[in-house]
């Protein structure tokens, strides 16, 4: 019995992967603060971000120098 709950929950936790970052382009570009800890953190050990949140914070940064940003468009 407890041999088959063990296995029930290896079996659970293994068909869970690692979460996607909740943060998407469009919410780094309307929170400049978040792209600039990203960025930092990114920089000091990437690995630990991850390459897609890494990516995420310099395409939002792109988006914001290029004049894609939110409070540019309510003029």
């Amino acid at each position: 019995m407890n041999r088959v709950m063990l296995l029930m929950l290896t079996t659970a936790l293994t068909a869970c992967g690692p979460s996607q970052p909740s943060e998407t382009v469009d919410y780094l570009v309307a929170h400049p603060d978040r792209i600039k800890e990203l960025q930092r953190q990114c920089k000091e050990d990437r690995a630990k971000v991850g390459d897609e949140l890494c990516v995420r914070a310099a395409e939002a940064a792109n988006r914001r120098f290029f004049g894609d940003r939110p409070e540019q468009k309510s003029k």
